[in-house]
């Protein structure tokens, strides 16, 4: 495969092809990120001060105008945390899981526009400081390559990675989500596990994504919370339907106690077989 302009443009044009709501820019090294307007810098949303505040006060304005109620606070920045945490964790593991390639995201290398126009995901801005690859990888060639020993030591690579960038924002979003610790750890690995298993579905790699995703999350990698937790139950017809248990509660629960996910921890087998068939019809 020819190595493009960065070693991880060509994964983050196929997100964008298959996930057009959600936009990823790249800054070369040395650039800028955005500021201003709608940008949140990640930096900022882990200090916890003001640019948080404004940043969940967007959330607390979605819940009132689609559900007509406010959530409780801890709610309203768990909501929070799932918007960043989602698309940023794809920065990581979207390269990882197409070209086997794992940029590393500080903080400061990370901006985040949830209300680009034309875009209901948002948009990423990241600046990579550096990426791991495996041996015979054309991308070796490229500044900031470093060449790692094989497949599960670029896995180790993916979990240092996410945790990099992630554990500064949980300390951030933690006070106000009356969560920490392992509560915290448990949400981030869902969202790791759930955001890729869901773009590989747009891309036809369901299947895969599921063995690349319990191998990288096996059980006992910490900071991480068990394991990827993929499951099979049986439709009425006997036909397999896939889902998994999640770590931790996204707390939608407290506002539609009826509507729960397909893996929420409160979402009985008999009801998650109901709501996969649903949303496959």
């Amino acid at each position: 495969m020819p190595v493009s302009r960065s070693a991880v443009a060509d994964s983050y044009a196929r997100l964008s092809e298959v996930l057009p709501a959600l936009g990823v820019t790249e800054a070369a090294a040395g650039e800028e990120l955005p500021a201003g307007g709608g940008w949140a810098a990640a930096a900022a949303l882990a200090a916890g001060g003001a640019e948080l505040e404004a940043f969940l006060a967007w959330d607390d304005a979605q819940v009132v105008r689609d559900y007509g109620q406010r959530a409780r606070p801890d709610v309203v920045a768990s909501f929070g945390l799932h918007r960043y945490a989602w698309p940023a964790c794809l920065l990581i593991t979207v390269p990882w899981f197409l070209h086997r390639r794992v940029p590393r995201y500080p903080v400061t290398h990370v901006a985040y526009d949830r209300g680009a126009p034309g875009l209901p995901l948002g948009r990423m801005a990241a600046r990579p400081a550096g990426f791991a690859c495996l041996p015979g990888d054309p991308a070796a060639a490229l500044p900031g390559a470093r060449v790692v020993a094989g497949e599960e030591a670029l896995r180790a690579e993916v979990r240092a990675a996410v945790a990099e960038h992630m554990e500064p924002v949980l300390v951030g979003f933690g006070p106000r989500m009356r969560r920490r610790g392992r509560a915290l750890w448990g949400m981030a690995t869902d969202e790791v596990v759930e955001g890729l298993w869901y773009v590989a579905h747009l891309l036809g790699e369901q299947e895969r994504a599921r063995r690349e995703l319990e191998l990288l999350l096996p059980g006992a990698t910490e900071p991480y919370v068990g394991k990827a937790a993929f499951r099979e139950l049986t439709g009425p017809d006997g036909e397999p339907l896939h889902t998994r248990d999640r770590a931790s509660c996204c707390m939608f629960y407290t506002l539609r106690p009826e509507d729960t996910c397909a893996t929420c921890p409160r979402t009985c087998d008999a009801d998650r077989v109901g709501k996969l068939l649903a949303a496959a019809g």
